[in-house]
């Protein structure tokens, strides 16, 4: 059993026009780093070595700046030809990750928390372990997934972009997931094709009682995915806040 990242980088980037036109979106700048280096940070900290970006017209923007990655790195770059939706996007890395255990990163999330600990214990578990969550408290949580709580503050279910959240803690775009991500992307797809979106793969670990949310602070994770929320997160990589680099 190895662990595996997928980076997923694709879509328009419609939050960030006139910008995305010219560049992809991983490719702006944070201070002065590329959104892409902090997230690899992350993932690269983590102890994972081998890599799927998924992109779109731009990837050989990626690409360019990236290379074949660190020593002992395993890069794949795939190109979202089309922006598909989600599914797409991750069935697209999919030769390169079925059956094993995966970060799934969304891009957009640039975090300081550290996932080293938590990649090596879910990896190291003998039984499939389910998969982790982030979430935060959040002022404006129907940008996002939403955890529904219950009345002991136990997560029992997460609602996509609801109209009226049942609670204020949203769930952020890393995930770890266990090998048996694909078969429930794929139920996923089969019942929602149309709107698909990754809550409804988390929804089924929770529901099943098999999901681990980490609750971070406000600070720890930035949706940087428009103009006022790159300022935020740049603002943080020059205070020094945020490790675009492979080490602590």
């Amino acid at each position: 059993m190895t662990m595996k990242a997928i980076l997923v980088a694709g879509g328009h980037g419609r939050r960030l026009h006139p910008f995305t036109t010219y560049a992809q979106k991983t490719m702006l700048p944070l201070y002065d780093r590329p959104v892409i280096d902090y997230a690899l940070g992350t993932i690269r900290r983590a102890g994972i070595n081998d890599i799927t970006i998924v992109a779109n017209r731009f990837v050989e923007q990626i690409a360019l700046h990236i290379g074949q990655g660190l020593p002992g790195e395993r890069v794949h770059y795939v190109i979202e030809e089309e922006p598909l939706g989600v599914a797409h996007a991750l069935s697209l890395a999919r030769p390169y990750n079925e059956g094993d255990r995966l970060m799934v990163y969304f891009s957009d999330n640039i975090t300081t928390l550290e996932f080293a600990d938590h990649v090596n214990a879910f990896l190291q578990a003998p039984d499939p372990p389910g998969c982790v969550l982030i979430a935060r408290e959040e002022a404006k949580p129907e940008a996002f997934g939403v955890a529904v709580l219950d009345d002991e503050g136990v997560v029992r279910d997460v609602v996509e972009k609801p109209a009226e959240p049942p609670s204020n803690l949203a769930i952020g775009g890393i995930y770890l997931f266990d090998e048996r991500f694909w078969e429930r992307l794929d139920r996923a797809v089969e019942t929602n094709r149309e709107a698909f979106s990754i809550t409804d793969v988390t929804r089924q670990y929770v529901r099943e009682g098999e999901a681990t949310i980490l609750t971070v602070g406000a600070e720890t994770w930035v949706d940087c995915g428009t103009p006022a929320s790159l300022l935020y997160a740049s603002t943080m990589a020059r205070d020094g806040k945020l490790n675009p680099n492979p080490h602590r």
